[in-house]
């Protein structure tokens, strides 16, 4: 969706009023009704757009937001010990109420929430028919319960808005939604997404959703939720509609990760696009991740900051082509193509997926073309095998059938078929099968920013920071603490119905 930049002048100035406490004392503005800013579906759409624009942003999926969420992982560690300290804080479980990540990612989701706020508000009052209005709503609503459903995940119970804020002074006493609840309203507005979004977007664009990203999210909720009933009805929905709505694996899986390739990919559900080179305001379309996992001190000119253990490389076997396409263990240095143990920042393989075909970028692979993965079609193979284990207490040959798809485009080497991965075969438990499913979701979708969820709704930080065979040892992991982020001490002054998380 390239037409986003043209739309943020209007996001922002109905976006503004989102709950920030911080900004909103710094920053008083005037409040603006959306009646008065909406006058057709189109102005609805623009908001939205802009929207869009904000999540493709520097502080969201640009660096901050998804940098944090790779590096509570046990997939990247820090490479370069110079990076900031709110970067290391995250890593090492660590963070106080000052994080600098979180103040960066906290006001900026929620001025995406109070973007889409604003043209839900204003896209009532136009008093359309239903299908007319409704589609556009839906998107809207699609964006809203994305938004909560990172924050939830990420701090618990928050402060849920979802009306247009009239009155700033009123956000400053707002208290925290229970967790519960803040599911309950994202499922709702899911599920209106589901009924009203079309089946494809105009010109099949993957960056706006359709009833499948609906539903995708959907399932993915119901699964953190623990609810695998649900989370397998809505997967094999998807599954049995996967022609209707163009998905389909990659048959190879390099080119999930070349950006001049991501509008044509049909394994994407939806996704955060970045336009090469064209940097908006407020540090929309910044994308740093390229930048961020490249290798310093090489002709790749990257920052080495987010960079996996060796454990994680080693551990991972080199029969499998996704280790090959997620990794780079090479690089010219002076012309000159030398082993991951002559990078002098960080001396060893670092994350390929971003930085090896950013486009057109920088030198330094920072304001890329890529589409970040927010669903793809693997994912709902993977959401299907692990909640129909569950629900059948253990495997049939449905689940195990998802997981070998994913496992026969793995063996197809750039176009060479080779042996590796095998297929799942009948015989395991059902604790031996959902381990598979997740070991499964670990390598298929290395360092997209899925690990640290997968790590905490399944509450295993205890083993896999902390087990005999950790690939990212954090001693100090404390399940109590550590599966919430904390919630800044600068809002919590201007608002005291704002409790921190405990442990902070």
């Amino acid at each position: 969706m390239k037409n986003k930049l043209h739309s943020l002048l209007f996001s922002t100035l109905v976006g503004l009023l989102g709950f920030s406490c911080t900004d909103l004392e710094e920053k008083p503005i005037g409040v603006l009704a959306p009646e008065g800013l909406f006058k057709t579906v189109t102005d609805v759409q623009t908001a939205i757009n802009g929207a869009y624009g904000h999540i493709a942003s520097e502080p969201l999926y640009g660096r901050n937001f998804v940098l944090a969420l790779m590096l509570k992982s046990d997939m990247a560690d820090i490479g370069d010990r110079t990076t900031a300290a709110a970067r290391q804080q995250v890593n090492d479980f660590n963070m106080d109420a000052s994080n600098g990540l979180v103040a960066s990612f906290w006001p900026r989701w929620y001025i995406v929430i109070s973007s889409v706020n604003a043209a839900i508000r204003g896209g009532e009052s136009l008093g359309l028919p239903q299908e007319q209005i409704n589609p556009t709503l839906a998107e809207a609503r699609f964006v809203r319960a994305f938004s909560y459903f990172h924050l939830v995940q990420n701090f618990g119970a928050i402060p849920y808005i979802d009306a247009f804020v009239t009155d700033p002074e009123s956000v400053k006493s707002i208290s925290k939604t229970p967790e519960e609840e803040v599911y309950a309203r994202i499922i709702a507005d899911l599920e209106f997404a589901k009924q009203w979004l079309p089946d494809q977007q105009p010109a099949d664009v993957r960056t706006r959703p359709t009833k499948g990203s609906a539903a995708t999210c959907l399932a993915s909720v119901y699964l953190t939720q623990g609810n695998y009933q649900k989370a397998y009805t809505e997967a094999k929905w998807i599954i049995d509609n996967k022609d209707k709505f163009g998905y389909r694996l990659e048959a190879d899986f390099q080119d999930l990760y070349i950006s001049t390739k991501a509008d044509q990919i049909k394994e994407t559900i939806f996704a955060v696009d970045f336009i090469g080179q064209k940097v908006g305001n407020d540090a929309t379309n910044d994308d740093l991740m390229g930048a961020i996992t490249g290798i310093r001190g090489t002709d790749q000119n990257g920052w080495s900051v987010a960079v996996p253990t060796m454990k994680v490389y080693t551990s991972w076997d080199s029969r499998d082509y996704r280790k090959k396409v997620s990794f780079e263990d090479s690089m010219k240095i002076g012309g000159v193509v030398k082993p991951y143990t002559a990078f002098p920042t960080a001396a060893r393989p670092h994350i390929a997926k971003f930085a090896r075909y950013p486009g057109n970028a920088n030198s330094e692979g920072r304001y890329s073309d890529h589409n970040y993965f927010c669903f793809r079609y693997a994912e709902v193979l993977l959401i299907a095998a692990e909640a129909l284990a569950e629900v059948n207490g253990g495997p049939n040959e449905e689940a195990m059938g998802y997981i070998n798809q994913i496992r026969a485009r793995a063996r197809n080497w750039a176009g060479k078929q080779t042996a590796f991965p095998a297929n799942v075969t009948a015989g395991l438990s059902k604790q031996a099968f959902i381990d598979l499913v997740l070991e499964e979701r670990r390598l298929e979708l290395a360092f997209e920013f899925k690990r640290w969820y997968d790590i905490k709704r399944r509450k295993l930080g205890d083993m896999v920071f902390k087990g005999a065979n950790s690939l990212e040892p954090h001693a100090n992991f404390t399940a109590d603490r550590d599966y919430l982020m904390p919630f800044l001490s600068t809002e919590m002054t201007i608002n005291p119905a704002l409790a921190q998380n405990p442990g902070y």
